[in-house]
C-alpha cells in the first residue's frame, strides 16, 4: 500500500509538472504534454508485478516462460554488468497496440540534419514520441504540410532514465532470449550516464553495453545454435546498416553540391531508387529475411537516414573504452567523467579513443595477430 501511495503522489507531481511546463510553453504545447503524462501514467496502471502475472493461473504458460526469462536476464545486469538494481524490469504490461509509442522525426527537403525538439529532463533530441500513432501521424503531417521529409516509426521500448520504473511490455517480450537481454541491458545503460542533448554519445554508449551484455549473457546461457542465430543477426544487422550509411553519404554529396534544386531534386529521388533496389539485392543474399521490410513501409525519406550512425559512430570509441577499463564498474564511472566534459572535449577524447580502437585492429607484423580484447 505505501509502494502504491507513493507511485500515486509521484504520478500527480508528474502531471502536475507537465501541466505547468505546457502552460510556460504555449498553448500548442499543452496537448503534446499532457499526452505524454498520460501516455506514461497508463503504462503504470496495465503494470503488474511480474510474480503476480507467474502466480495467476490464467496466465498464457508461454507468457510465463518468457517473464521467467525475463527476471534471469534482469538478475543477470545486475550481477554481472553493474547495472542499477531498482524496480525497473520487475512489473509487466500487456498493450494493445504493437509499438508502446511512434516517434516523429524530419529533416528538411534537402538536407539530413534533423529538427530538433527540446523538453525538460532528456535535453533536446532529434525526434517527438506520441502514445498514438494517429496523433503522431496528424503532427507528421503538419510538418510534411511545412515542406519537410518526416518519418513515423514505432517503437517498442524506451527509458524514462531511472526517473519511474520501466515495465517490460508485451511489445517485446517475446523477442528471442539475446534479443530480450539486449533490449533491458540497452535500456538500463541509459539509468547509468545520460547527457541532455548528446544523442549520438548516450546512444552509442548503451550499444556499446549491450552488445558486450549479450556477449557475456550467451556464454552463460547460450547454445551454439542460439549464438549462430545472434551472430546471422548482427551480420544482417551490419550489412544493412553499411548500406544505409553508403547511401546517407550519397545523399549529403548531393545536398552539398552547387547544382540547382531541380537537380538536387532528381539526384535525391534516383539515390532514394537505388537504396530501394540494393536493399532487395541484399535480402536475396538473406534467402529472404524480411526483418527490415519495416523501414521501408513508408516512402523514403532524408528522415528515415538522418540517426544513422546514432547508434553506431562512437561504438568502437566506447568499445576501446571498455576493454582498457575492463571491468563494466570501472567503464561506467569513465564514462561518467566523459559524461562531464563540454561537448567538444567529449568529441575529442572520442576521437582519441576511437584512433586507439582503429590501430587495435590493425594486424601486427610478420604475420602474429594482435591482441584479443575482452569483447
Amino acid at each position: 500500500m505505501r509502494q502504491f501511495a507513493r507511485r500515486v503522489l509521484r504520478t500527480k507531481y508528474w502531471l502536475v509538472a507537465a501541466c505547468t511546463l505546457a502552460l510556460l510553453a504555449g498553448c500548442a504545447q499543452v496537448k503534446y504534454y499532457m499526452q505524454a503524462a498520460q501516455g506514461q501514467y497508463s503504462l503504470w496502471s496495465d503494470a503488474r508485478p511480474i510474480d503476480d502475472w507467474l502466480g495467476d493461473p490464467a496466465t498464457d504458460p508461454q507468457l510465463k516462460a518468457r517473464l521467467e526469462k525475463a527476471l534471469l536476464i534482469r538478475r543477470f545486469a545486475v550481477q554481472e554488468l553493474g547495472l542499477p538494481d531498482n524496480a525497473s524490469y520487475k512489473n509487466y504490461a500487456a498493450l494493445s497496440r504493437p509499438f508502446v509509442l511512434w516517434n516523429v522525426v524530419a529533416t528538411p527537403e534537402l538536407s539530413l540534419r534533423p529538427i530538433q525538439w527540446c523538453f525538460p529532463i532528456a535535453g533536446c533530441v532529434s525526434y517527438r514520441g506520441y502514445y498514438s500513432k494517429d496523433d503522431a501521424m496528424t503532427y507528421a503531417d503538419e510538418l510534411r504540410g511545412e515542406g519537410n521529409d518526416v518519418q513515423v516509426g514505432g517503437v517498442p521500448a524506451y527509458s524514462t532514465l531511472g526517473w519511474f520504473s520501466d515495465p517490460l511490455l508485451s511489445t517485446f517480450i517475446n523477442y528471442s532470449d539475446a534479443e530480450l537481454a539486449r533490449m533491458v541491458f540497452h535500456e538500463l545503460a541509459h539509468q547509468v550516464v545520460y547527457v541532455p542533448g548528446d544523442t549520438q554519445f548516450n546512444e552509442s554508449f548503451a550499444t556499446a553495453v549491450e552488445e558486450a551484455g549479450v556477449q557475456r549473457w550467451l556464454e552463460l546461457y547460450g547454445n551454439d545454435d542460439m549464438r549462430l542465430a545472434y551472430t546471422r543477426y548482427n551480420g544482417r544487422r551490419a550489412e544493412f546498416l553499411e548500406l544505409l550509411v553508403r547511401h546517407r553519404q550519397m545523399l549529403a554529396d548531393n545536398y552539398a553540391s552547387k547544382t540547382s534544386v531541380r537537380h538536387r531534386r532528381a539526384e535525391k529521388a534516383r539515390i532514394f531508387a537505388h537504396l530501394q533496389s540494393d536493399y532487395l539485392k541484399l535480402k536475396e543474399g538473406w534467402g529472404g529475411y524480411a526483418g527490415y521490410d519495416r523501414w521501408f513501409a513508408e516512402p523514403l525519406t532524408n528522415a528515415h537516414l538522418s540517426a544513422v550512425g546514432t547508434y553506431h559512430d562512437y561504438l568502437p570509441a566506447f568499445r576501446s573504452l571498455l576493454k582498457q577499463e575492463r571491468t563494466f564498474v570501472r567503464f561506467y564511472g569513465a564514462v561518467q567523467k566523459m559524461a562531464a566534459l563540454d561537448f567538444a572535449q567529449r568529441q575529442q577524447r572520442l576521437d582519441q579513443l576511437a584512433r586507439t580502437a582503429t590501430a587495435d585492429s590493425v594486424p601486427a607484423e610478420d604475420g602474429q595477430k594482435a591482441a584479443p580484447g575482452m569483447l
